[in-house]
């Protein structure tokens, strides 16, 4: 496709797996730069209608989807990772341990966001959500260079397809290979 066309690329499906990946590395980034503003503003005013409102974005999104693509990576693409090379098996166990403190700061994070008008310290809160930005987007950034990159040469088609499938499987949707 030119890259001139007037119509939107064609986002990736359960068939691609590693550009579906990629493509919510995208949305992970989307949403801590939201998050980002969030914070800012309720370290500096009063939480309204729009606080609320985007807190609750960024709380669904990180509780359904951030979920099931950390377990993505850690059900179905990690172990495959992983008995590659000592090398590799580094680098997945740095990518879990990231998806550790991800997880710790995201408990501290999500209640807050589920009820904004709980936030008793901003400052405290903005800290929090920084920590937990500047940690997503260099995770993002790792997987994208040191994991997704080898996974790509390394992972066959028909594992794809079974990689696809799980995924596909754990959102509660149908798998439909494109033709």
């Amino acid at each position: 496709m030119s890259t001139n066309s007037p119509f939107p690329e064609t986002a990736p499906d359960f068939s691609d797996p590693l550009g579906l990946l990629k493509a919510c590395h995208k949305n992970i980034l989307n949403f801590c730069d939201q998050l980002e503003e969030l914070s800012l503003k309720i370290e500096t005013g009063p939480i309204g209608f729009e606080i609320a409102g985007s807190a609750g974005k960024i709380y669904r999104y990180f509780k359904t989807s951030g979920k099931h693509h950390h377990d993505d990576e850690e059900i179905n693409i990690f172990p495959i990772l992983n008995r590659t090379s000592l090398k590799l098996a580094d680098r997945v166990n740095r990518a879990k341990q990231e998806h550790t403190h991800q997880d710790e700061l995201w408990a501290i994070l999500a209640p807050q966001l589920a009820n904004p008008i709980s936030i008793k310290d901003g400052a405290e809160f903005s800290a929090t959500a920084r920590e937990f930005i500047e940690s997503q987007r260099a995770h993002v950034k790792f997987e994208e260079e040191e994991l997704f990159e080898m996974a790509q040469h390394l992972i066959g088609q028909a594992e794809l397809e079974k990689i696809g499938r799980k995924m596909a499987e754990r959102r509660g949707v149908a798998y439909r290979p494109k033709l």
